[in-house]
């Protein structure tokens, strides 16, 4: 493994960070406060490739392997969370899955206009009693002839209220537990399909995260990805990908507070001198400096693993588990270097603090990543 970036990465990381800057910051704040889903955003950074990174350009991608898709979701959440989570979302949880599973069919019609972000897509597995325990889902499918007929609810489904397509985890054959489950594309405007709530969150305010109601909802039986009994197979190893690009999230939006409070420390003045100047302050801005660095090695590791074509659950899960609880521990430094200004909205880092939250919580919790974790210790006894 190399530590050192490509010269093509290099460039990609310094394109992006000038959009992020000059597109994305400007609206952070006003995304947060408004909750609109940046649809103009979206369409820029695919204009710049950036809704299908590591696909192939024969299917509507960039070209670029997944460190990159990490260097860009950490660029872009640096400067707003919400959209950098969209964007994962876009690439990890709703293409890639149909780029390993789907067939040529189902890549032209579900794939190609989403990797070129002509449209957008979502992830739709957990339900309002099945989070963690995926394979509770209770959203079932009957096929009849060549069609299925789909009922249940999902919810916190990101980018559910925005998305033009779904893939659905439905159960197909609830007395096979896990093996009963199938996924399937479904699209807005399919007769039975709408969405329901959108919630009202802590952080990442601009999501578009709702609910999805299926109420005899017809799906062709064309649509379905992989086979009956394949879909929680796909589920997990979509998550997979999915928590590198949520570790990238954390290190993003932490790398934007740890900027925030270096800034705010060299500029604040407080007996004569400015705050930066005394060791309290000094020892947490080293911390943060090193938890981040820690951090993205760590999702450079799992990124490197995935583009190897090996197996890579558990170096997934550790670096979701290490970024996601830094990234609490830097906001909350961040916001105690500004004092009582780092309660205010007037500067970013609560907004860090609140958007860092959820990232220990999504795509599987830290608790689940653990579990992962010691499976994989357990079993190989590294």
């Amino acid at each position: 493994m190399d530590l050192q970036l490509t010269e093509e990465q290099l460039l990609l990381q310094k394109s992006v960070r000038e959009f992020a800057e000059t597109e994305v910051r400007p609206f952070a704040k006003e995304l947060d406060e408004t909750g609109h889903f940046p649809r103009e955003i979206f369409k820029k950074a695919a204009e710049l490739g950036l809704t299908g990174i590591a696909l192939p350009e024969s299917e509507g991608g960039a070209g670029f392997d997944h460190i990159a898709y990490t260097i860009v979701t950490e660029e872009i959440s640096r400067c707003c969370a919400s959209t950098g989570v969209i964007l994962s979302v876009q690439n990890s949880l709703y293409c890639d899955p149909i780029h390993r599973f789907g067939t040529a069919e189902q890549k032209e019609k579900f794939l190609l206009p989403f990797a070129r972000g002509e449209k957008i897509g979502c992830y739709a597995l957990t339900e309002p009693q099945a989070g963690s325990n995926a394979a509770a889902l209770q959203t079932k499918a009957v096929l009849k002839g060549d069609s299925y007929v789909v009922n249940g609810t999902k919810a916190w489904i990101t980018n559910g209220g925005a998305a033009d397509a779904a893939i659905v985890y439905v159960n197909t054959d609830p007395a096979k537990g896990e093996k009963g489950i199938t996924a399937l594309v479904i699209e807005k405007g399919t007769p039975g399909f709408r969405v329901g709530k959108e919630e009202k969150k802590l952080g990442i305010s601009a999501t578009a995260c709702s609910e999805l109601v299926f109420s005899d909802c017809n799906v062709p039986a064309a649509n379905r990805i992989g086979n009956e009994g394949e879909g929680y197979k796909i589920a997990l190893s979509t998550l997979d990908g999915g928590r590198i690009g949520i570790a990238a999230q954390a290190t993003g939006i932490a790398q934007g507070a740890f900027e925030a409070a270096l800034k705010y420390s060299q500029e604040r003045m407080a007996f004569g001198n400015p705050i930066s100047q005394f060791q309290a302050i000094q020892f947490m801005l080293a911390d943060m400096a090193t938890e981040i660095d820690a951090a993205r090695l760590l999702i450079r590791k799992a990124a490197w693993k995935q583009d190897s074509g090996a197996r890579f659950s558990m170096e997934a899960a550790v670096a979701k588990l290490f970024a996601s609880e830094m990234a609490t521990r830097v906001t909350h430094k961040a916001i105690q270097i500004h004092g009582g200004n780092g309660y205010s909205r007037e500067y970013p880092v609560e907004r860090n603090y609140r958007d860092a939250r959820i990232t220990e919580i999504y795509e599987g919790t830290s608790e689940i990543q653990r579990l992962v974790i010691a499976s994989w210790v357990l079993r190989s006894g590294v």
